[in-house]
């Protein structure tokens, strides 16, 4: 809608902010919430499309350009940016780069720098259906005729959603989920996304905070048809980013079976399916499943970006058996290709099968373990309430207890003051979360890195609780439970990944650290003092 308005303008000159764009029904999506209009000229120099692309940011962006101009470093920039922000993983370059050094990676002959196939190489596409077989445990041999490879999952999202929707069109996805998806869908496709809104509070058929259910899906699905909006596909993120939740295979086929019912693509991205780092939470792939409720209408996807902690060479790969969206991303696949000399790379790496199961797995694992219990011992000492999953490099936080009246424009003030004391976290509102107060942290980092960043942390929530008893002694007949919601009412200290088990399985151990965290992250006791009493 925004960009058809920009176009009835006139597409060039003027001021953005003469532009008025009608409010999007709540399902969809609010374009609000990524573009930044305040201030901005528009340039006669785009199209009313270049005008928008321009101003598509929000948070995670604003974030990301300061840290690049501000990184921290420990010689160089002591007092710089640590980036807790972006999913990546930090703890494995020397295992990479040695790998990736080694005299079997480099080769140069003729067909590596000339045109491929638009697909890939053909020898790349057989080495990743043998990896994904293996990996995922698929019951059958995947075959390479089904395998796309493109430079990345964003530019997969973007190609997907252009030649299975129409512009205008939408996709649904639960809330919440990794905002870069919202700009992939967008920009070169005009998709929108429809939300099937997550909530902490475990209601109803939920057996743990922010869960998905078909009934959630049939209900976004419905209030979106009713007003008017086509929806394509369903995309489903697993292990899920920023939950850390792994869907089990009920879940998953209980998905499935919805979107067959409703005639729904699915787009499952797996991107996270090798970084499962304790042995209690167990992954399941939608293509080790032993029978696909609609198999032409099911694509994955996966890439070497996470799972073996190289964000910086650009490789991701879809996997169909729809000849015809196959086809029509490979024709797209021109704009977003691989370079020749790193589809030798990666096929080397995928099927050095023993390194990848004696040396980095092992190694990644327990790095991403330790970094993931020192955090989340961290943040239990802060008394501070959390998602506790074994999947992926992020832990989601509930810092709704630090926000006075629980608004986003309040969530926006405290991923500021991070900021402001040189440390990158990812707000809620940067992943369409429901709830105030949710942040996402990444792990994934050197040990130097993460005790630095804590207490940056540690600072800034110090002071704010501060602020916050100085406030209510100011104004003792003010409450706050009409904006803020009591964390200990919500089952959100989750120790284990799986559902909840009898109390007798649970350690001493487990049991003193729930109490703990319950009387920290209350304020009863703030509240109830010998002078309130008096």
């Amino acid at each position: 809608q925004a960009l058809s308005e920009i176009e009835g303008m006139g597409g060039r000159g003027g001021n953005l902010q003469e532009m008025r764009v009608r409010p999007l029904a709540k399902r969809r999506v609010d374009t609000h919430g990524f573009c930044n209009p305040s201030g901005f000229q528009r340039s006669p120099y785009l199209s009313a499309r270049g005008n928008f692309a321009n101003i598509f940011q929000g948070s995670t962006e604003e974030g990301y350009k300061a840290y690049h101009a501000d990184k921290y470093d420990e010689d160089k920039n002591p007092n710089g940016i640590i980036n807790f922000g972006t999913s990546e993983n930090k703890l494995c370059f020397d295992l990479m780069s040695k790998r990736l050094t080694q005299a079997d990676m480099n080769l140069m002959e003729p067909p590596l720098l000339q045109y491929p196939d638009w697909k890939g190489h053909l020898f790349l596409r057989e080495e990743v259906a043998r990896f994904l077989t293996y990996y995922c445990k698929a019951p059958a041999p995947l075959k390479a005729e089904n395998v796309i490879v493109l430079n990345g999952c964003g530019s997969l999202f973007s190609a997907l959603a252009t030649v299975l929707c129409d512009p205008g069109e939408a996709v649904l996805i639960a809330t919440p989920f990794y905002g870069g998806i919202t700009q992939s869908v967008f920009l070169y496709g005009n998709v929108k996304l429809v939300y099937v809104y997550l909530d902490s509070k475990i209601t109803g058929t939920s057996t743990r905070p922010f869960q998905l259910t078909v009934e959630k899906l049939e209900k976004a699905l419905q209030d979106a048809r009713a007003e008017g909006v086509t929806v394509r596909a369903l995309i489903l993120l697993n292990p899920q980013n920023p939950l850390g939740d792994i869907y089990s295979l009920s879940e998953l086929r209980d998905y499935l079976e919805f979107a067959k019912r409703h005639e729904l693509h699915v787009i499952v991205d797996e991107i996270y399916m090798l970084s499962v780092f304790d042995e209690s939470a167990k992954f399941h792939s939608v293509l080790g499943m032993d029978r696909l409720p609609d198999p032409q209408r099911t694509h994955v996807m996966w890439g070497i970006t996470k799972d073996f902690a190289v964000s910086g060479i650009r490789f991701g790969t879809l996997y169909t058996e729809n000849q015809d969206v196959a086809n029509a991303v490979a024709s797209l696949c021109y704009f977003h290709g691989v370079c020749g000399p790193v589809q030798h790379k990666v096929a080397q790496l995928l099927r050095d099968r023993d390194w990848i199961n004696q040396v980095y797995l092992r190694a990644n694992h327990a790095r991403l373990k330790a970094a993931h219990t020192y955090v989340t011992d961290e943040l239990k000492t802060l008394g501070v309430p959390f998602l506790n999953r074994n999947a992926g490099f992020f832990v989601w936080i509930d810092f709704r207890k630090y926000l006075k009246t629980g608004t986003f424009e309040e969530e926006l003030l405290l991923w500021k003051r991070f900021l402001d004391n040189k440390v990158l976290l990812s707000c809620g509102k940067a992943f369409e979360c429901s709830e105030p107060g949710w942040f996402r942290i990444i792990f994934a980092d050197k040990t130097h890195r993460l005790q630095l960043g804590m207490q940056r942390i540690r600072k800034v929530l110090e002071e704010r609780e501060q602020e916050i008893l100085a406030e209510e002694k100011e104004q003792p007949c003010q409450s706050d439970q009409d904006g803020k919601a009591d964390s200990t009412d919500e089952v959100i200290f989750v120790s284990r990944h799986q559902e909840p088990t009898c109390a007798s399985s649970s350690s001493l151990g487990d049991l003193i650290g729930l109490l703990q965290q319950q009387m920290r992250s209350s304020d009863w006791l703030q509240k109830n003092t010998a002078e309130h009493f008096a």
